[in-house]
């Protein structure tokens, strides 16, 4: 969903490419990937220029994306059926 880059100053948000790209054009300077990124749903961010809301608003979108994607089957466990 998010991590903190090595840098300490950018937070790697999840993302699509489209939203990515959008968020760039607008905003070059707050919004950016380096190569390693480049082939992956993800946006750097950089925490000193970003606005708090418009913070908020991506990690809602990284979570709700992770949270889709991260949804599987409840595992039965072993040994949970009762007996009588």
């Amino acid at each position: 969903m998010a991590r903190l880059r090595e840098d300490l100053d950018s937070l790697v948000v999840r993302s699509d490419f489209e939203q990515r790209a959008e968020l760039m054009a607008a905003d070059p300077e707050t919004y950016y990937i380096t190569d390693h990124y480049l082939n992956y749903e993800w946006v750097l961010v950089r925490l000193g220029r970003v606005h708090p809301d418009a913070m908020r608003d991506l990690l809602r979108g990284a979570w709700r994306r992770a949270a889709a994607t991260g949804r599987k089957a409840p595992r039965k466990r072993k040994g949970s059926a009762r007996r009588r």
